[in-house]
């Protein structure tokens, strides 16, 4: 039976409520009535608190994605950018994944750290390795991370875990620090989670991959991973441990992409149903080519239209969710993906064990092929000449705006009002440390006509004395 207050995954990720949704959306991909009344329904409505959007539920969303036509799929698009402006304005986060260790003992078979291949090397981070690591990416100036690392309970226990983002918080270089490590590590226990809510991570990230509990047991013939149930429940052992911001993600290409989105949503209503917080974040990687993956060796992958069309309908039924895309993206992809939603993205990635300190680009540790290659400072001023405010703030972490705080401003659209000054701050800081020639200029430009529009006077005034002192060489304060 299907349950979304059930804590039993085959209860709220239900395979029968899947196919029924599919077969209700099938049906109804061409009700034009019914199609509307769901976009309307989405559009976001001023209140007098603000902001509000009912979102969408699964089933309904099924319905748009099912939805062939041009104009209704154009509305779609409209509508997910009204969204996005409405709840996150025009700022984008910036952040960078930190490869620990790649010694892995599943057998995933999407994913070149399986333990089957040999040819991979193996390599884990020394503490010191870690620091200089971290420096490298400060000097890019990036303030916010995403530890990753393979499954292996000799090599990376979650002792070493924990020693990892103790030793990042503990590095200063000149004026740079990362003030929040999110933590995306296999599923673990409560116990293990209450351990990295001490350590002070921000968000705990997992990807289903796949909610085909079929297709995920043959896709993870070997290893703990194996356990789909384990895997899936993950989340509410997290909660239970205290992590009250936690975000999803499926590895769109291993199924089919229809089944993947009501899955992933499902998700997200379980999670507002038992813990009354839905998912911080939900990322959209695709599958990519690397070591010994052939992604044409799966036949579920999808367009560049197809996966522009699932990011405009998760903003749509999750309005208040960041959405993070990667540099698995070319540019072109990841510049129409954030007109329709996405809020958060990573620049100049490095997706190997130790390779912010290579010269060169190494490939042969990588997870996956990057396909935007560009400089953190490249991809900064490419962002402000599309009209977005990039961010370095972390700040709600910091202040304790997480989960249900978090969620209550995000809600009602007026995390936008604290999200918009900490951005330009943070970018005055970027620019005034790292930035070049040309994105000094473009960000005073950009922050000159952004000043205005923070409406509330007040935060109006303190936001220009913060970038005046920014540029003043004071550095007592952190966003």
């Amino acid at each position: 039976m299907y349950n979304p207050k059930s804590l039993r995954a085959e209860e709220f990720i239900n395979h029968e409520e899947i196919l029924d949704t599919l077969r209700y959306a099938d049906e109804n991909k061409d009700n034009v009535e019914l199609i509307d009344s769901i976009l309307e329904k989405a559009r976001p409505k001023k209140t007098a608190d603000g902001t509000q959007c009912a979102g969408l539920t699964h089933r309904e969303a099924s319905v748009l994605l099912a939805c062939e036509i041009p104009e209704k799929i154009e509305k779609m698009y409209q509508i997910a950018e009204e969204i996005k402006l409405a709840f996150y304005g025009k700022r984008i986060v910036m952040f960078a994944p930190l490869y620990l260790s790649n010694y892995c003992v599943n057998g995933c078979l999407y994913c070149p750290y399986h333990y089957q291949n040999k040819q991979i090397p193996r390599k884990k981070l020394t503490q010191e390795e870690l620091r200089a690591e971290v420096v490298a990416l400060q000097d890019m100036g990036h303030k916010r991370l995403a530890i990753e690392s393979g499954e292996d309970p000799v090599h990376s226990p979650i002792e070493y875990i924990l020693e990892c983002i103790d030793t990042i918080y503990s590095v200063h270089h000149k004026n740079g620090d990362i003030r929040r490590v999110n933590v995306n590590i296999a599923a673990t226990t409560v116990e293990n989670y209450r351990k990295l809510k001490e350590a002070g991570i921000g968000t705990y990230i997992l990807f289903q991959e796949t909610y085909h509990k079929e297709s995920y047991e043959t896709l993870h013939p070997t290893g703990p991973k194996h356990n789909y149930a384990y895997h899936t429940e993950a989340m509410d052992r997290a909660m239970e441990g205290g992590i009250d911001d936690v975000g999803l993600g499926v590895l769109f290409g291993l199924e089919l992409y229809r089944y993947e989105l009501a899955g992933i949503l499902m998700h997200a209503e379980h999670l507002e149903a038992v813990h009354g917080v839905g998912p911080h974040t939900i990322s959209v990687p695709r599958l990519k080519r690397a070591d010994d993956i052939n992604p044409d060796d799966f036949d579920n992958g999808i367009s560049d239209e197809i996966f522009t069309k699932i990011i405009a309908i998760i903003r749509m039924a999750v309005p208040y969710t960041g959405m993070i895309i990667s540099t698995r993206e070319s540019e072109e992809v990841r510049a129409k993906a954030l007109q329709v939603g996405i809020s958060q993205i990573s620049g100049a990635s490095r997706t190997s064990v130790g390779g912010y300190t290579e010269t060169e680009r190494p490939h042969d540790t990588e997870q996956f092929d990057v396909s935007d290659q560009r400089t953190l400072d490249e991809v900064v001023c490419w962002l402000m000449e599309l009209g977005y405010i990039p961010s370095f703030c972390t700040a709600c972490y910091r202040e304790g705006r997480t989960g249900d705080r978090f969620m209550r401003l995000a809600k009602n659209g007026q995390i936008c009002n604290v999200c918009q000054p900490n951005a330009l701050i943070t970018l005055k800081e970027f620019v005034t440390d790292y930035g070049s020639a040309k994105t000094k200029a473009a960000a005073e430009k950009l922050m000159s006509e952004e000043l205005p529009n923070i409406k509330n006077e007040k935060a109006r005034d303190i936001t220009k004395q913060y970038l005046q002192l920014i540029e003043e060489g004071q550095r007592d304060f952190r966003f």
